[in-house]
């Protein structure tokens, strides 16, 4: 054993003094991301029948709604975010079903717990396809309720959007701030949007556990929201990603038939956040003629332009 020097000696009352802050720091710097959010099984078209949706809570102010198989082979899921004075519902449904009295369900048992609050629904989609927004016109006339339009121009004027689709925009549900990342490239208006809160991002259909289908035409506006997303998530904390369909089994970069009846053995809702910059580096690397591209998670999936109407 060497000997301990004197200056060693004299300092090690400090030392001992220290070492449980450094420690701390350590263990603190060291510490796991929050885990993301766990559900139970979902609704997935095995069984005889099952209900119409399906609802789990994320935390009592943060709802997740899937739609049966058995409504429509789309089976999306649809999000509902409550603040102090505005809720957010993201995406309608694929229709097939009603789907407002699950919505209503769902506000008047929040409304009950503080009170009798009022709150003011903000109808909003991650994009036009129909397969998010069939059930709209359930809550055209519900009262206290306001339901942004489809198109890109309406969707940034909004949620204030100056430079679509560059800039990020926001929404105010009252001590709950939502930040709405333009991402076109699927479709046109797509969005996501970020809640700092829960540190979750709903990713609607261009990152999913999926098909990410992308017209070739439009793969230069995918390749730069995925750039855009990448710099946004190098800035904000993420959970996990919420998308708005389940279309890969628990087999790594194996998919389900397209418009599959049933869906066994369904890959988790939830994305890790590295997956951001995985599709990222794939669309950077798709070069001039993108192809089909597997992944574990997802399945990048250019499809040929769609004809131009006469």
């Amino acid at each position: 054993m060497q000997p301990v020097p004197h200056a060693a000696r004299r300092f090690a009352p400090l030392y001992r003094l220290l070492l449980p802050a450094g420690a701390a720091f350590l263990l603190t710097a060291a510490a796991p991301p929050p885990e993301p959010p766990h559900f139970t099984h979902w609704i997935d078209g095995t069984t005889g029948s099952e209900p119409e949706t399906q609802v789990q809570r994320i935390d009592a102010d943060t709802f997740v709604i899937r739609q049966s198989v058995e409504t429509n082979f789309e089976a999306p899921f649809l999000y509902l975010l409550f603040g102090r004075d505005r809720a957010l519902l993201l995406d309608t449904g694929a229709g097939g079903l009603k789907i407002r009295p699950t919505v209503d369900r769902l506000i008047d048992a929040w409304r009950a717990r503080h009170g009798g609050r009022p709150i003011r629904l903000v109808v909003a989609h991650s994009h036009s396809h129909g397969d998010h927004h069939a059930g709209d016109s359930e809550f055209h006339d519900r009262p206290d309720t306001d339901v942004v339009g489809l198109a890109p121009e309406q969707v940034a004027a909004f949620f204030g959007i100056a430079d679509w689709p560059q800039d990020t925009g926001h929404l105010d549900l009252g001590g709950r701030v939502l930040d709405i990342i333009p991402t076109p490239g699927h479709e046109p208006a797509h969005v996501m949007v970020y809640d700092a809160r829960t540190q979750l991002l709903f990713s609607g259909d261009m990152l999913y556990p999926g098909r990410l289908y992308v017209s070739l035409d439009k793969f230069g506006d995918f390749r730069a929201s995925a750039a855009r997303l990448a710099a946004f998530a190098r800035t904000h904390p993420i959970r996990a990603l919420l998308g708005a369909h389940i279309e890969m089994t628990t087999t790594p970069g194996q998919d389900y038939p397209m418009r599959a009846a049933t869906h066994p053995s369904e890959h988790p809702l939830p994305l890790p956040p590295s997956v951001i910059a995985e599709l990222h580096q794939a669309v950077e690397n798709a070069g001039p003629a993108p192809e089909i591209d597997r992944h574990a998670d997802f399945i990048v999936y250019p499809l040929p332009p769609r004809p131009k109407a006469d």
